[in-house]
């Protein structure tokens, strides 16, 4: 086998700590000696082992002289667990092969550095590209200290994500229901403002089998959510974080009795401080987000500079109606140079329904 396929099982094995590890990096590693693969392992939950350690354990032979193929730059300090590099030197591999780089400043080419220095030889890039998208959360929070946050909608193909009498159940169809449940699962939280909680009433878990439920966040600047909402209702059960500006402490203790923890932030032109709101719950470890939110929310994140990709669902059916809603409300861009634009976009069937997954450019500030 070459390189490149050795690489392919450690990429598919680091996605089995999807949902687990964060705000860790995905791992997989496979060790190969004399042809055999005679170790494989993988990142399964944040503050365990990592992929080369428990590939390491798996270890039917000696790993002495094999080669050891890692989808990230093997960690070299002490954290929650002692460095891959320490195991790596210990065990005799006489090669590792690699995906990505590590940014993380405590690593960030020096796990290389140490492996070549001891005399162990060091192929980099191997997959990259691939390696380097699955850690894509990974890499912007090590790196930032905010979370990735992903705006995600479900809209017709006339744009509208609602009806004009406000049903918007279902617009698209069971697979793509099923691919957000799969991004509950993946990412940290799962966030949305108080227009989809009283239109709506959602409640925000992951129903996929043996998946995590995200951390929820409910911008709610006037503290309106209503305490027989779902989200207020099953805050014992599902960690509930309620972000707003209202500062009047009588206000929040029924919410924190439900379960609710409260999050004071600053306003910004009328509505939360979504800037700082990242700084909070990077802070926390928070190291991504799923954004679904309605209109007005979607259009506060972008124009805070806080949203990374879009994650699109359209479906083929048309709603008409001037008084449909769409996916990104608020004042809008006066002319068409002034958008928000996307890059790198790909497109995929989910069922009938099109899935378009595109990256947001990088913000540049506009007065409106």
């Amino acid at each position: 086998m070459k390189d490149t396929e050795y690489m392919l099982m450690a990429l598919q094995l680091a996605k089995k700590g999807c949902g687990f590890v964060n705000p860790n990096p995905m791992v997989g590693a496979v060790l190969v000696k004399d042809g055999r693969i005679i170790g494989q392992g993988f990142h399964q939950r944040y503050g365990a082992p990592h992929g080369e350690r428990n590939a390491l354990a798996s270890c039917r032979e000696s790993p002495e002289g094999a080669t050891l193929y890692v989808t990230l730059e093997p960690c070299c300090h002490y954290g929650k667990t002692p460095p891959c590099v320490e195991a790596i030197l210990q065990s005799k591999i006489r090669k590792v092969v690699i995906g990505s780089h590590d940014p993380n400043p405590l690593v960030a080419g020096k796990g290389i550095r140490q492996l070549r220095q001891q005399g162990i030889e060091v192929v980099e890039g191997v997959l990259k590209e691939e390696c380097d998208k699955l850690n894509e959360v990974f890499f912007h929070f090590i790196q930032t200290g905010t979370p990735y946050v992903v705006m995600k909608y479900a809209m017709t193909m006339d744009g509208k994500t609602a009806a004009y009498t406000g049903a918007s159940k279902w617009i698209t169809g069971e697979a793509a229901r099923r691919k957000v449940h799969e991004d509950r699962h993946r990412y940290s939280a799962v966030m949305a403002g108080i227009g989809t909680v009283l239109a709506d009433d959602p409640l925000l878990t992951c129903r996929m089998e043996g998946g995590r439920n995200p951390l929820r966040i409910i911008c709610d600047t006037q503290l309106r959510t209503p305490l027989s909402s779902q989200i207020v209702s099953t805050a014992g059960e599902v960690p509930t974080v309620i972000a707003t500006a209202c500062t009047k402490p009588e206000a929040h203790l029924p919410y924190i009795k439900a379960g609710c923890r409260i999050l004071p932030l600053p306003q910004k032109d009328g509505h939360l401080d979504l800037k700082e709101l990242m700084i909070k719950l990077g802070e926390e470890k928070i190291d991504s987000i799923l954004l679904e939110g309605g209109g007005i929310l979607n259009w506060s994140a972008l124009q805070a500079g806080i949203v990374n990709k879009v994650h699109a669902y359209i479906a083929p059916k048309l709603f008409g109606g001037a008084n449909g809603k769409t996916p990104v409300a608020g004042m809008g861009v006066p002319f068409p140079k002034d958008a928000f634009f996307l890059t790198n976009s790909t497109v995929n069937h989910l069922g009938e329904d099109i899935f378009i997954e595109s990256e947001v450019k990088p913000y540049v500030h506009r007065n409106y």
